[in-house]
């Protein structure tokens, strides 16, 4: 359970804010509101699992199911600016929730801390912004007309959190490593954990840049429907390695 919920409030957390940074001129608002009942199905579910479970704060969840809801009506009635506003906040709030529902009581150093805050923040960024990217490439073929930029800008973006996550996870494996000897299966999971989850986004969101270059975007969609089960794949696999709290005492 306690999986499922950060993943939840991780990925929800960069989609919202995937969302929020692009552009509402360039994009129709079909684009934003049926994402955002996307939104609102991850969070009424963190808030079930937070109620059953009782392990985890239900406001977090609560407030980003009632944020969501909000937003899509926005968009519906075409209130561009508050809209993004909304999703601004909703990004915020699901950080919240991915924070609080963080074990830190293990934390006994600033270096342990600081890991996790940074771990929360940059695999939310990788798992939102490709889903983002992903969502907006299969709108294309509601919307065919629309301009690629905002698509590009969103792969590019997914591109660049690919590489943080990468620095993030060196770290958190570099500070691992000085403190205990990994097993042999702790190694194959995190061989699989970087080449779906960190190496395979950076490949696949060149190939997309590139592919949008001819332009082709059922094409590029198609690569970022690879990205986003990539991204999940390794996500749930750090989240199992749980690496920054492994050597606390």
């Amino acid at each position: 359970m306690a999986i499922l919920t950060q993943f939840i409030f991780r990925l929800s957390f960069g989609l919202a804010l995937g969302m929020a940074l692009t552009s509402p001129r360039a994009v129709t608002s079909g684009y934003y509101r049926n994402h955002l009942y996307v939104l609102l199905g991850l969070n009424v579910l963190a808030a079930m699992v937070a109620i059953t479970s009782g392990q985890f704060q239900v406001a977090p969840a609560s407030v980003a199911a009632v944020l969501s809801y909000a937003g899509a009506v926005l968009w519906l009635y075409e209130k561009p600016r508050a809209g993004i506003a909304v999703l601004a906040i909703l990004s915020a709030v699901c950080l919240w929730g991915a924070w609080a529902a963080t074990n830190w009581q293990h934390v006994d150093t600033l270096l342990r801390g600081m890991l996790m805050a940074a771990d929360v923040l940059s695999s939310g960024l990788l798992l939102g912004i490709t889903m983002a990217a992903m969502f907006l490439g299969h709108w294309y073929l509601n919307s065919p007309t629309m301009a690629i930029a905002p698509l590009e800008r969103l792969v590019v973006m997914m591109g660049g959190a690919a590489a943080i996550r990468g620095l993030v996870e060196a770290g958190i494996l570099a500070n691992y490593f000085a403190q205990l000897t990994p097993s042999s299966g702790q190694l194959l999971f995190i061989a699989l954990r970087w080449l779906s989850g960190i190496v395979g986004p950076l490949v696949l969101a060149v190939m997309t840049y590139k592919t949008l270059k001819i332009p082709n975007t059922q094409s590029a969609t198609g690569i970022l429907y690879v990205g986003v089960i990539g991204t999940f794949l390794g996500e749930l696999t750090s989240l199992l390695l749980n690496l920054p709290v492994a050597g606390a005492t």
